[in-house]
């Protein structure tokens, strides 16, 4: 299948490269750099220059394709939904995949599937009309899929690294958001490269929670981190507040509680994660 996919040289796009030129699919994928195009080439996609806002490109490069996987990352909700109109139009009858992510649930006391009602924090409200808008064209004969991704890790564990990793090794301790007793849905890089390709086949209208289904506590997670970077379990709990301070808005989608089952994927797809052990993967960095 000839498959176009934006965000390829990103953290979970040059996974899901991989595992689509594994099963056999011919890959054009956005760049926004040189930089970017040798990423992707490298790992064996043809490079497409442009960026989200190049709304001609994308319509032209869907248009080629027969199926596309939409990864990256809108700057707003107004540029995303317009990157995924271009690319629906290019589209038509093809398969469309588009990126969400579980923080769209909020809170989800206990374990919650893909019919939990939405409670966003603010940094991904924007989600909403946006998801709504993609999946309106399963009733318009198109073929929208929703991924929505958990907390991604392993390799560059790109957001627990950034706001965690890093900043815990130069305080000398991780920091913490509370207690930590929340839980956070994680899903393993390559078990969410497999979705992405799996989705392929799904059913219009279809949305799916990219999640490992074991959800353990951000404490233990972050206990795993400071021993993977060296602090043997140091972890220091911060207030929401001073989270706000060094993380910013995303502080509040850390703070969630949530766990999420894959179940829906499993039994529609057959797609089953393969990394459980998440706490493992994470200590040893």
């Amino acid at each position: 299948m000839k498959v176009f996919l934006t965000g390829g040289s990103g953290y979970a796009g040059k996974a899901t490269i991989s595992v689509l030129v594994r099963h056999g699919h011919t890959v054009e994928a956005l760049a926004r750099s040189k930089r970017a195009a040798g990423t992707v080439a490298a790992l064996g996609a043809t490079p497409v220059m442009g960026g989200l806002a190049d709304l001609g490109v994308l319509n032209s490069a869907a248009a080629r394709a027969e199926a596309v996987v939409h990864m990256a990352q809108a700057t707003s909700g107004d540029e995303d939904r317009a990157a995924a109109t271009a690319m629906q139009d290019g589209i038509g009858t093809g398969t469309y995949v588009h990126t969400g992510g579980t923080w769209v649930y909020g809170d989800t006391d206990g374990v919650a599937d893909e019919s939990a009602p939405w409670n966003p924090p603010a940094v991904v409200a924007w989600r909403k009309p946006v998801e709504d808008a993609v999946l309106r064209r399963a009733q318009q004969g198109g073929r929208p899929v929703v991924v929505q991704p958990g907390l991604v890790y392993g390799g560059e564990n790109r957001l627990i690294d950034l706001f965690f990793a890093v900043p815990g090794g130069q305080a000398g301790a991780v920091p913490c958001i509370g207690d930590g007793r929340n839980h956070w849905a994680l899903v393993h890089i390559d078990d969410i490269a497999e979705l992405y390709a799996t989705a392929l086949k799904a059913k219009p209208g279809s949305v799916y929670a990219g999640v490992g289904g074991v959800n353990p506590t951000a404490k233990e997670c972050l206990l795993a981190v400071s021993r993977a970077v060296g602090l043997a379990g140091k972890v220091t709990s911060i207030s929401l507040d001073q989270a706000h301070q060094q993380m910013g808005p995303v502080a509040d989608a850390f703070a969630l509680d949530q766990q999420l089952t894959p179940a829906r994927a499993r039994t529609e797809l057959g797609w089953s994660p393969a990394h459980t052990d998440p706490l493992g993967v994470l200590e040893r960095g």
